[in-house]
Parts: structure tokens; sequence; C-alpha cells
């Protein structure tokens, strides 16, 4: 049996050096060498880079490939791919929200015009939803949602999460999400009081919505608390299940790897006995 199942092969790719674990580049590279030569390998995803990061990263030594996150969106991306690629960085791929006053199709031009394959666009909640979906989804690039932030703002409700799964499911559009997904499980921090949603939320939420259940069903998905009641109905889907919702939800950005990898052993959705799990991120 795999070390990591199917349904969570490749599904975290690596934030470290985001809030809010702000690790240093050079800790941030080591550790992610040390997860890709590690038995829970195939949980691991590209290592993201954050535009302001590139020259820490190019010191600290070749990370394997990685992805470009570029917060000045459209206009800074062709800078920032070149200076990336001048300085050895493989690159597999890059992502960028369109700034204030701008629209989706911006960042699709300028992801087709330097990195046809490989792109994602941040998409905001809310407004302007589904013409943003539309314009993604003939773009051959992925869709991506902030899910929380430093923020109570950063965090959308579950009924704008779940407009964004459905509106992607129903266009055959793959998504990713980053930030605010520190646990399996919806929570509320008890430090912030920010309702946090769950990447196994999310997980289950995609498989409800290919269902063609409604907006409320997927909601009621995100809301859910119980991590063993979710964790046994993803235990429960079928191979073509699991490959459906991987194909739609496509992973996330998380600052720890241990972490999830953790709570994932928790709730007994790894194979047992497994291996230990170190303590770093």
């Amino acid at each position: 049996m795999n070390a990591i199942p199917d349904l969570f092969v490749g599904l975290c790719d690596d934030a470290a050096m985001f809030p809010p674990g702000n690790a240093p580049a050079a800790r941030a590279v080591t550790a992610h060498r040390e997860h890709r030569a590690a038995w829970y390998a195939p949980l691991v995803g590209p290592f993201l880079v954050g535009a302001a990061h590139l020259e820490d990263v190019v010191r600290a030594g070749d990370p394997g490939p990685a992805v470009l996150v570029v917060p000045a969106g459209p206009d800074g991306l062709a800078a920032v791919l070149a200076a990336a690629r001048d300085a050895g960085l493989r690159v597999a791929g890059a992502e960028l929200p369109y700034r204030p006053g701008g629209t989706a199709a911006d960042a699709v031009r300028a992801l087709d015009s330097v990195l046809p394959a490989g792109g994602v666009v941040e998409i905001p909640p809310g407004q302007g939803l589904d013409e943003a979906l539309d314009t993604v989804a003939g773009s051959g690039h992925r869709a991506k949602l902030r899910t929380g932030g430093t923020v109570a703002q950063a965090f959308p409700d579950a009924a704008q999460v779940a407009a964004f799964i459905l509106g992607c499911v129903a266009r055959g559009l793959p998504f990713k999400c980053t930030a605010g997904l520190h646990r399996a499980v919806r929570h509320t921090d008890p430090v912030t009081r920010f309702e946090h949603h769950g990447f196994l939320n999310i997980l289950a939420a995609t498989d409800t919505a290919l269902t063609g259940a409604g907006a409320d069903e997927v909601a009621a998905v995100l809301e859910q608390r119980d991590g063993r009641r979710i964790a046994s109905r993803l235990g429960d889907l079928t191979l073509p299940q699991v490959s459906a919702v991987r194909a739609a939800f496509t992973g996330y950005g998380t600052c720890s790897i241990t972490e999830p990898l953790a709570e994932l052993a928790a709730l007994d959705l790894l194979p047992v006995p497994h291996p230990q799990i170190p303590e770093h991120a």
C-alpha cells in the first residue's frame, strides 16, 4: 500500500516562506528538499516562491520545481519570470491576482504571453465571480481562491466558497486554494477567533459538488466540524471519485507540510502503521 493515498498525492504546495510561517529562505529550501526525500514525499507539491523571495531562494540553493507567486499581478509577471529563469530557478508555473480595476482576462493574457501552461489566476469571491470563472475556464489555466489571511475579512464564508467550488466544477475548471487552511477540519482559532476552513472540508465539498448537489448542501459540508465524519466519507470514495475530486481541487498552499500530515494520521487517513512524522515544518 502506498504511504500516501491517491486522494492526498500532491495536495500540499509548500508555502513555508509565506505568512504565518514566514520561514527564511535557507530553512525553507532545506526543509523542502527533506520533504521531497521523505516517505511522505508524494504529499508534497511544488515550492512556492514569492516575487520578494526570489533572490533569497536563489542564494539558498535549488529547491526543485518552483511556482512563482506574483502579487503585483499581470504587470509584474514578465519581469519576475525572466529574473527567475535567468537565476536558474526551475519554474513550474506562476500564480497571480488581477489588480483592483483589472479583470481576469488581464491575468490570462499576461500568463499566455510568457507561460502558456502552469498558470493560476486568483479570483476574489463575490461579485463578478461567474464572469471571471468563464474567462479562466477557457484559458487552460487554473483558478485560485484565497481562503484566509491575517485579518477576519480575508476569510470567505461557506456560501462564498461553495459558490466558487460549484462554479469551477460546472465549468470543468481545476482550482486550488491558498491561505487559512491550517488544519484538516473547519475550526475557530482559539487566539484570533477567525473561522478557518478545513482542507478535508474542501475535498469533501468538491465531491459533493461533483454529485450535482446545490449550494446549500455544499456549504453545509464546508461547515462540518466533525473530523471523523468527514474522514469516513472521504475514506469511502472510490478510485474514480478520488480522481474526479483531485482533477477539480488540485491542491492548496500550506506553510507547513508536516502539520497536515499529522492531522491525516490522527484521523486514520494514512495507512497504519506509518513511519514517524517529523516535528519540523
